[in-house]
């Protein structure tokens, strides 16, 4: 069901997003906004980038594809294992707003941090496992250098990135590093929309 509701929100953030809120206009067009920003877009393709080479690098479950469409059937393993869904991240709009993006996009990165930060210890090749958690470190780091600019909200008290999982043998670890990965990737891909729709110097890439 996780899986379901990460691409779910995939699919939503694909549709062209509203013009942002006069509320979040003034922030987003600020200099240094749009500096951390594009460093943030930079750090995300980062992760991207190095998903696929991550998860070759760990998980050898022949069965464990990343591009399988056949992941529904391990929902069950992943409530077992104790895996959290992704949190929803759509298009900034009247009704989901750059403060709520913002927190979401940080919640959500906290969450896949805390995830690999479990998994990794369990897991004979870790080294690009650690490479994609030190990344997905600094990306929430921006995040929350964005977060600390919106000074008209208050921020929301810091929520735990600790996750205890359930990994009582091997394949249970390799169907819990494999889900991650999926789910992060899948996360990545909706934050990277999020960002470019806030990017005031992507011109015609906003259309796209």
């Amino acid at each position: 069901m996780h899986v379901l509701i990460v691409f779910a929100c995939f699919m939503a953030s694909a549709a062209r997003s509203a013009p942002l809120p006069e509320s979040g206009s003034a922030l987003v067009e600020d200099p240094r906004f749009q500096e951390i920003l594009q460093r943030s877009r930079s750090l995300t393709q980062k992760i991207l980038d190095s998903i696929a080479d991550t998860h070759s690098s760990c998980i050898h479950t022949e069965t464990l594809k990343l591009d399988s469409s056949d992941i529904g059937r391990f929902s069950t393993m992943a409530t077992n294992i104790g895996i959290p869904p992704a949190p929803v991240l759509t298009a900034v709009s009247e009704n989901f707003t750059l403060e709520t993006g913002l927190r979401v996009m940080h919640d959500g990165l906290q969450l896949h941090q805390g995830l690999l930060s479990s998994i990794a210890p369990r897991l004979a090749e870790k080294d690009k496992v650690v490479a994609l958690m030190s990344d997905v470190r600094d990306l929430k780091i921006q995040i929350a250098k964005m977060q600390k600019m919106n000074q008209s909200h208050i921020a929301a008290p810091p929520t735990s990135g600790s996750v205890e999982l359930r990994l009582p043998g091997e394949f249970e670890v390799q169907v819990a590093a494999h889900l991650t990965l999926v789910q992060l990737q899948a996360f990545s891909w909706d934050v990277a929309r999020c960002l470019r729709s806030l990017d005031r110097s992507a011109g015609d890439d906003n259309q796209s």
